[in-house]
């Protein structure tokens, strides 16, 4: 029996972190602000992979194409919670909108996306492996590329929201706050 002293060692689930949104749209970059900062915290880090897009529907499935975990990290308009409110979600706790911010008339959901591309075949993560992280906004249409300061001041809450999910939290010596 052949042995190799690698398959002694713990897998380690490479993790891809996106901001999604627009940074010339006011508070709909805090993705991008919030992705920018983990890149920076886990530079060194070869199973954290960071991009910022403005994709939604079966784009941004095309982006995980590949990907075993994910977090997207965008704003949200509910209006169910404070402005500047950081929450996490898995993929099937966020409703499935068919229409709005992040979708246009010929897209659909990311959920449906996903269904879509697995229908395919597509090496795509399983939704218990999409995790989001959300800041509740309201100014995602203002063009500007200065975050409002509820906003700005929930960057750091986000940035450790995205470091907890791939384990470098406060902790591990990361906390920003």
């Amino acid at each position: 029996m052949d042995f190799q002293p690698s398959q002694l060692l713990p897998r380690v689930m490479k993790t891809l972190v996106i901001g999604l949104g627009n940074p010339i749209l006011g508070d709909d970059g805090v993705g991008w602000r919030v992705a920018e900062e983990i890149a920076r915290k886990t530079a060194d880090r070869p199973d954290i992979e960071v991009d910022c897009v403005s994709l939604g529907g079966l784009s941004l499935m095309e982006r995980l194409t590949g990907s075993e975990r994910v977090i997207l990290v965008d704003s949200i308009f509910t209006k169910k919670e404070p402005v500047g409110t950081v929450r996490t979600f898995l993929l099937d706790e966020l409703p499935d909108l068919s229409s709005g911010h992040t979708t246009a008339i010929h897209d659909t959901s990311l959920r449906n996306a996903l269904k879509v591309g697995r229908s395919m075949d597509i090496p795509l993560p399983r939704d218990e492996d999409v995790h989001i992280v959300t800041v509740e906004a309201e100014n995602v249409y203002n063009f500007s590329e200065i975050l409002s300061p509820p906003i700005e001041a929930a960057v750091p809450h986000a940035v450790n929201a995205v470091l907890d999910l791939i384990g470098a939290g406060k902790g591990d010596g990361y906390d920003i706050s």
